[in-house]
């Protein structure tokens, strides 16, 4: 027992001394005295390879939705994101009873005095493209987005035929500055920078009935059929299956949208006054959300094609291989104690200077390759034994490695793929063949807040970094830093 507490404080001491240095020479010396019955040595290990492998599609089932499209500085190709999305009753939902409404449509009954889309954009791709203008469309969906499907950054909804032939369709010019408010409100102190869609002309619902708007639609159904309102489920496919935006023109406008909103404006007679009422619905976590990705595919396969480093880039598009020299780590120490093993990423800088470069991930994900998918489909929390998140280290760090991603200690992920492969290879002589990405993990840029975040996402911004590596790596080689223990026998 009490050499598991000396080997615990040994590791411990270990990843300090890691989380500050850039090498591991002295470390032993550091860790122990000749009088300890602990030996501890060092070593460098080169990696057995990087590489830039092209993402194709991720899962996007997450809490957010990217809208936009853009000219990468770097290919010269355009990015494009759209989004589908439901729409959830919140908590205090409620619609006025008929006899109180003020408004009134042609035929008599309550009605909506009108009706809007609100997307609450958080911040531009480049300051300088507030005033770039898009052209969006918005289409109502026939068949709703269901739990416990799939949907990845290539699902399209005009293709999958999920898109209502004749419903409501409507076209929206935009920029990412919300000219329609006053510079007064834009500069309030509360004030959200948001892009409204009217939903005001007439709408012809599935069952063939008019109303003089979207708004009255709903407060129709919610009059006619209150048990569709009883929550999102029994909303979407009762009432509002959801919508899908699409960029059709134009580019130089991608934002995340903070929230967004289904908002329906009305009046109702209170005793002597005439009160304004709001209903609205909002897209939140509760109900279902995909960002669909459009990436010119020769470009990216273009950047995958280069040999002398590696790539990181998003939305959907790049990601960095890494082969582990798990064996030559374990192979002659697999009666040592594996106390740390440090490895470092370097960003290189851009070569360009153009200020609408793609920014930096700032969240990396390494995950075991074969546990890649499973990762985001089961909506997986780094587990610090087959995936590890880290943030990238610049100025200000307590690191001296600069302009990196620095994974301080991944020595469970060595030791459990180490115990993979001998537990497979003693089953199955041709384990290892059969099995050709035992070693690999991959780099993953990732959206990620460790104090508030439930599930990591991909990150669907528009990121894009080039690493030390590649096949053809002209820098210094990518090393796993180890630190060995072994107990002398008495």
């Amino acid at each position: 027992m009490k050499r598991f507490y000396y080997l615990a404080g040994v590791v411990l001491t270990a990843m300090a001394i890691y989380s500050c240095s850039e090498d591991t020479a002295g470390i032993g010396q550091s860790l122990t005295n000749p009088t300890d019955q602990l030996d501890v040595t060092t070593a460098d290990i080169e990696v057995d390879s990087t590489r830039t492998i092209i993402a194709d599609s991720v899962f996007t089932l997450g809490n957010s939705s990217y809208l936009g499209c853009v000219r990468d500085p770097e290919t010269l190709a355009d990015v494009k994101s759209e989004f589908t999305t439901q729409f959830n009753l919140l908590s205090n939902f409620f619609v006025s009873d008929d006899d109180k409404f003020v408004s009134r449509a042609d035929d008599g009954l309550a009605a909506a005095d009108s009706c809007d889309i609100i997307l609450y954009v958080s911040s531009p791709y480049n300051a300088k493209d507030s005033l770039s203008a898009v052209k969006m469309k918005i289409y109502e969906l026939q068949n709703t987005l269901e739990e416990g499907t799939r949907y990845y950054s290539s699902f399209d909804p005009l293709k999958q035929g999920m898109v209502r032939a004749n419903g409501l369709d409507k076209t929206k010019m935009m920029t990412f500055l919300n000219q329609l408010d006053t510079d007064d409100e834009r500069e309030a102190k509360n004030y959200l920078n948001n892009i409204r869609i009217t939903l005001n002309a007439p709408y012809i619902a599935p069952d063939g009935t008019t109303y003089n708007n979207y708004g009255t639609y709903l407060i129709r159904q919610y009059h006619k059929h209150p048990e569709y309102f009883r929550n999102s489920y029994t909303f979407c496919h009762n009432v509002c299956p959801g919508f899908f935006f699409q960029i059709t023109d134009g580019y130089g406008f991608y934002s995340n949208l903070s929230n967004i909103g289904l908002r329906t404006f009305y009046r109702i007679q209170d005793g002597d006054s005439i009160v304004n009422k709001t209903m609205i619905m909002a897209s939140t976590k509760e109900v279902l959300q995909t960002t669909y990705v459009t990436n010119d595919k020769e470009a990216i396969q273009k950047l995958a094609s280069e040999k002398t480093h590696t790539y990181l880039k998003t939305p959907a598009g790049l990601f960095t291989e890494v082969a582990l020299p798990i064996k030559k780590i374990k192979e002659g120490h697999e009666n040592d104690s594996l106390i740390a093993a440090k490895i470092t990423f370097q960003r290189l800088n851009n070569q360009s200077t153009d200020e609408r470069m793609f920014g930096i991930p700032q969240n990396l994900l390494m995950v075991q390759k074969d546990s890649l998918k499973n990762f985001f489909e089961e909506s997986l929390l780094p587990d610090n034994k087959l995936s590890y998140i880290v943030k990238y280290n610049y100025n200000g760090s307590t690191y001296k490695n600069n302009n990196t991603y620095n994974f301080t200690n991944i020595s469970n992920l060595i030791t459990s793929l180490w115990n993979m492969r001998q537990k497979g290879v003693s089953e199955n002589p041709n384990w290892e063949a059969e099995h050709p990405d035992w070693n690999k993990v991959v780099l993953v840029p990732v959206s990620y807040d460790s104090n508030t975040s439930t599930s990591v996402d991909h990150d669907m911004s528009l990121t894009s970094v080039r690493l030390v590596g590649g096949t053809e790596n002209p820098n210094d080689p990518i090393k796993v830093s180890v630190v060995y223990g072994k107990f002398r026998e008495k």
